[in-house]
């Protein structure tokens, strides 16, 4: 007998066993999906991993595989399965989780509970108000859902009430498949076989001699359709004809009765894109040239290449002209973004060089087009380019050939939360080893890890520095905004007089502004004038931030929200005061300081939730209906507009002043990135920093563009204190609500690490945010050498985490692991 490995989509360690039916033995092959039964009633779309003649523990129940969803055509290829291993294994975490995020919903069955009502039901006694909610949700449908049963009902956990309906007689619950991917269909019209005939078709004009719309249509589609000629004859759509005629679907329904034409419905693509004419590619000027012969030379020794351009120094074109030559090899290419924001510009650019070969793929479009992008990658040979941020890495490439990591310093490369916590660049890089690609990085403010691998020779090194068309950097001056408040200049205003100034000059010459706030919302905390009470979350250890579009103190950590009390509810008579402020309260001091015909939109999450959204704003800035654009980092994503002359970043000071060894270069990144986005084109842009610390070491680097002075001090900082790139950490982070056990587990977990680590171990330590949606954090930091192979730290931990799960007290706590966090 044959049996079968499987991956669960659950955050399970290992692959069960399941025994093979013998009418699927020829059908099941490895990376196919099939559905399994998990638990007392589950069932699940399992991966196979390996099929196998081993016979499992008899201790052990073995049950049958319930079906075979891919007879004999895997969903997925084997690279992707390596690929998953390799992830669970460097970023700690489980296989079941990997396949979770990898595949796409539409491509993962799964049972929900069904809730019928038993009709002939009687109630021996008063059933309690929420059990008779229950019932009542039931008069206009047999079956529910549980979900469905919550959302009718609005009550927040059904499941007690269900089961006390059960005990009593009331429902039944089954379990049954929910489906996943739902193909697209689109209704087409034809003629009915008969009518094919043309002496048929002469007697149906007679027919609509006195129905002269019905007549004008059938003429309308014989003349759209051609299909009385079968060499020119073409599919049409209802939707098309309709349009074209100019009729009502009711004069199409009486054709349709008649039996002259007949509908049919036909799967179509969500993927279809826009494409103009395919344009050539664009000449390299000489200092792109260069650089794209250097990464030439670097990818015959090295697998990795660094490009190190200034900002606007055209590295897309680059990209460009790379993606090219890899297509016509007949190979793939992943081009990897941090954020969705960007693709809206840069789609539009590649799909005029490539059209129908660029396929693109990220969390805002719909599951069932992100199947569609899966289906097409898997059953096409096609060479092809996949535009998408980092959950790309998991689709089923061919041969990839070439992946490009463009901004590879954003910190958004790396996935927080859930599990698998894997940094997309470095996966990557993993990735196209395996296919036997190269990787390139890209960045005007690298990331000091890629960095210091180009220097020590382990990645190559390109450097463009000089921006196209020979524009120069753009003019930073810092302002001290604590000496104009000193001075009482700048006492109720965010602007410092010389950006308003300068943003006046731009805006009369029809050039717009950039303005860079790093906080969403109107002000980031509020507090009570006479007893100082400030409204915090009552889930986590945040103070609220106060949005004043919706009136609302919200948490930005959980979603928590309240209204804004009129007075302080501690002492009942205090005013409420607003200290710091967010993109919310820059819109608003934007919109009484210019007049109405000047036109500022926000980009923040706020304000950009969805693609369309995204998509509005970026054009609308493009084109130039707005004229002033605020945001939050965003902004600094890599974005193109060629008009900004005035970028205005308002505050310096919360960029570095934050508890983490990467704040000075993220802040450094950050600033760089934003400025990079004044005078595009043939005119020097200025960037007007306001900072209460002018003589700052970091504010003058940022004003002189010295970002290897920058690195230098960083990494003789890092190196002193045992940071990356010369020690790897991993964070454990452990969670619970109850924070007593937490405090003594903790403690515990690090003492018996410090046993086999040794002072590679810091901690316990207690985070900046020590309570997030209820639960009291905790954090151990490992420091391991760079050179130590991850497999043997891996099996330490999972020894010492086992010794943990003898203690009662631990198993209260949620742990998890942090690999290269951020």
């Amino acid at each position: 007998m044959k049996y079968a490995d499987v991956i669960l989509p659950l955050p399970l360690e290992n692959s069960y066993t399941y025994s093979i039916p013998m009418d699927m033995e020829k059908a099941l092959t490895p990376g196919c999906r099939v559905i399994v039964h998990f638990g007392k009633k589950r069932y699940y779309t399992a991966i196979v991993m390996s099929i196998h003649e081993r016979k499992p523990d008899p201790s052990f129940e073995t049950k049958e595989i319930y079906a075979v969803l891919d007879a004999a055509v895997p969903v997925l290829r084997r690279p992707q399965l390596r690929f998953w291993q390799w992830i669970a294994s460097y970023y700690l975490c489980k296989l079941g989780d990997v396949y979770k995020a990898a595949l796409p919903f539409g491509l993962k069955l799964e049972s929900e509970t069904a809730v019928s009502r038993i009709d002939d039901f009687e109630a021996e006694e008063r059933l309690r108000p929420a059990e008779q909610s229950v019932l009542d949700a039931f008069q206009n449908a047999s079956k529910l859902t549980v979900s469905e049963l919550e959302k009718k009902t609005g009550l927040r956990n059904v499941v007690p009430i269900v089961t006390s309906l059960m005990s009593k007689g009331a429902v039944e619950v089954s379990e049954e498949m929910k489906r996943g991917y739902v193909p697209k269909t689109q209704t087409y019209i034809r003629l009915t076989e008969a009518y094919h005939n043309e002496e048929k078709l002469h007697e149906a004009f007679d027919m609509l001699k006195r129905a002269k719309k019905q007549e004008l249509l059938l003429i309308s589609y014989l003349d759209l359709s051609r299909a009385l000629n079968p060499m020119l004859s073409r599919e049409l759509s209802k939707k098309e004809l309709l349009e074209h005629a100019g009729n009502t679907p009711n004069v199409l329904d009486s054709l349709l009765k008649r039996g002259i034409l007949e509908a049919y419905e036909k799967e179509v693509g969500r993927l279809q894109m826009q494409i103009c004419r395919l344009q050539p590619l664009l000449p390299l000027s000489s200092a792109q040239e260069k650089a794209y012969n250097e990464i030439h030379d670097t990818f015959k020794t090295h697998d990795v290449c660094l490009l190190h351009g200034v900002t606007s120094s055209g590295k897309t074109e680059i990209y460009i002209h790379l993606i090219d030559e890899v297509l016509k090899m007949g190979r793939q290419v992943l081009y990897l973004l941090p954020e969705i924001a960007i693709t809206t510009q840069i789609t539009e650019r590649l799909a005029k060089q490539f059209g129908d070969r660029l396929l693109v793929y990220h969390s805002k479009f719909s599951d069932n087009e992100r199947v569609e992008v899966w289906n097409k990658l898997l059953h096409t040979n096609e060479p092809m380019l996949i535009l998408g941020v980092r959950s790309s890495l998991f689709l089923p490439f061919k041969d990839l050939g070439l992946i490009i990591v463009d901004e590879e310093h954003e910190n958004t490369y790396k996935q927080q939360d859930p599990a698998p916590r894997y940094h997309a660049r470095n996966a990557a890089i993993v990735l196209a080893g395996m296919h036997g690609a190269k990787t390139l990085l890209g960045s005007a403010t690298p990331s000091i890890d890629s960095y210091f691998n180009a220097t020590i020779g382990k990645y190559g090194l390109v450097e463009l520095t000089t921006r196209y068309g020979e524009c120069l950097m753009p003019e930073i001056i810092s302002v001290d905004i604590k000496e104009l408040k000193r001075k009482k200049i700048m006492k109720d205003t965010l602007f410092s007089p010389l950006l308003v100034e300068r943003m006046n000059q731009a805006l009369s010459q029809g050039e717009q502004v950039i303005l860079f706030q790093n906080r969403r919302g109107f002000a980031p905390m509020v507090e009570c004038k006479s007893c100082g009470w400030i409204p915090r979350c009552v889930n986590c250890d945040v103070s609220l931030t106060y949005h004043k579009a919706h009136g609302q103190l919200v948490c930005h950590y959980c979603g928590y929200s309240v209204s804004l009390p009129k007075q302080c509810p501690e002492c009942k008579e205090g005013e409420i005061k607003m200290l710091g402020f967010g993109t919310e309260k820059v819109e608003e001091e934007i919109a009484s300081l210019f007049p109405a015909t000047v036109k500022a939109d926000r980009l923040d999450f706020d304000t950009a939730r969805t693609r369309t959204a995204y998509e509005r704003i970026i054009a609308d800035f493009e084109k130039g209906k707005t004229q002033i654009l605020i945001g939050t980092q965003m902004l600094s994503k890599g974005l193109d507009f060629g008009n900004v002359s005035v970028v205005g970043i308002l505050n310096a000071d919360s960029l570095m002043n934050f508890p983490d060894f990467r704040a000075h270069e993220r802040a450094f990144q950050l600033m760089i990135q934003v400025s990079g986005r004044a005078g595009r084109r043939d005119k020097r842009g200025t960037v007007i920093l306001q900072t209460s610390q002018p003589e700052h070491p970091l504010i003058r680097m940022v004003q002189q563009f010295a970002y290897k002075e920058m690195v230098s001090l960083q990494l003789s900082e890092r190196s002193m204190f045992h940071y990356p790139p010369y020690y790897r950490l991993i964070v454990l982070i452990l969670r619970s609500r109850n924070e007593v056990a937490l405090r003594e587990m903790s403690i515990l977990y690090a003492g018996k690490l410090r046993l086999r680590l040794g002072d590679r171990v810091l901690g316990p330590v207690t985070p900046p945010v020590t309570r997030v949606q209820t639960l009291h954090i905790k954090k151990i930091v490992l420091k391991i050498e760079t050179a130590a192979a991850i497999a043997p730290v891996r099996e330490i931990l999972e020894h010492i985490y086992a010794e943990m799960q003898e203690q009662p007290a631990f198993r209260q706590l949620l742990v998890h692991y942090d690999v290269d966090p951020a």
